[in-house]
């Protein structure tokens, strides 16, 4: 049994969704803590009744740590500073020996269990960013992405654990300073600080718009997709991609970001996980007819500060990875 926790509020609900069901898809044998982070998506969630997933709302899963640093975070900070002790958790409430904590925004073309077969005999599981050279922040953002991140309830594995829940109880926010950046940053040297640190070799695992020009698709059958790595002309077929900054405004469009994606990127990746998302959405909408979270507006009125304002306009004109949502419905 491979155990998964992730956290989202309603805003980020059908992304939520759209991960379970894909990783329902590829046959894994899998439990999935989804810790709910407002009282609608809870609801929502604990009325979908997903066969191989547990619904932890926040007054069963917040300490007094937790509650005490709360007011001092914006609300992407705070689901920051949880992410660790949302693994904490499940393993000591839970009766298991592992836990992968996943972001909601990845969608699974294949059992992820190749990636945690791979670690073997180490404690925890992290995965690089591998970042497209002209796009690497890694000196701010960190060589590694939080996105899937595996523990095992061993010595090892609990005391890298626990430290990164103290770390980001002391500081996790939205800036880089003094080496730090959310809870992210807090990777860099596990290597090297924690015994058992095994980092992901597997190319399909990390699939994001920060490195996908870094491959070329080679074959899309049977919800198979094989690629291969441009530099060194290896193969291998996608786990999960990580939809990273995917926007849906109330104006029927779609925002892919600021990545460059690559037609055939968008057709093969892209255009089924709006559908799904779409289809998340339905499925949301029949439960609560009228669940709009998730949609912003696309107006210079309510963009907020001048640097959104600029955004927007640059998108008006140059439509750069903007779509309308009727395109990708068909």
């Amino acid at each position: 049994m491979y155990n998964f926790c992730t956290l989202f509020d309603s805003f980020y609900l059908t992304r939520g969704i759209t991960m379970y069901q894909s990783l329902e898809k590829t046959g894994i044998n899998f439990h999935l803590y989804i810790f709910a982070f407002d009282d609608a998506s809870f609801k929502i969630l604990k009325q979908l009744n997903f066969k191989h997933a547990t619904i932890v709302s926040l007054k069963e899963f917040e300490n007094d740590k937790l509650l005490a640093v709360k007011p001092t975070r914006s609300k992407a900070e705070y689901c920051w500073t949880c992410t660790s002790s949302t693994i904490l958790h499940v393993l000591t409430h839970f009766n298991v020996d592992n836990c992968t904590y996943v972001d909601a925004d990845l969608f699974f073309y294949s059992s992820p269990a190749v990636l945690i077969t791979e670690m073997g005999e180490k404690s925890v599981l992290i995965t690089e960013h591998r970042y497209t050279p002209k796009y690497d922040r890694s000196a701010i953002a960190g060589t590694y992405c939080v996105q899937f991140i595996t523990f095992k309830k061993n010595k090892e594995g609990l005391t890298a654990l626990n430290w990164w829940v103290n770390s980001c109880l002391e500081w996790c926010f939205d800036r880089y300073e003094d080496g730090k950046f959310g809870d992210q940053k807090y990777l860099d040297d596990w290597t090297t600080r924690f015994r058992g640190v095994h980092v992901l070799q597997h190319l399909g695992g990390g699939l994001a718009p920060w490195n996908i020009q870094q491959y070329k698709i080679l074959k899309n059958k049977d919800s198979q997709i094989e690629l291969i790595e441009n530099s060194t002309n290896k193969k291998f077929n996608a786990v999960f991609y990580h939809y990273h900054y995917v926007r849906f405004y109330s104006n029927q469009l779609v925002d892919l970001g600021w990545f460059k994606l690559q037609r055939n990127v968008v057709k093969t990746f892209y255009a089924n996980y709006i559908k799904e998302l779409n289809n998340a959405l339905v499925l949301v909408q029949s439960i609560e007819s009228s669940f709009k979270e998730g949609l912003r507006p696309f107006s210079l009125k309510n963009a907020g500060t001048i640097k959104d304002k600029l955004k927007i306009v640059f998108k008006m004109v140059t439509k750069y990875n903007l779509y309308s949502l009727s395109r990708f419905l068909k």
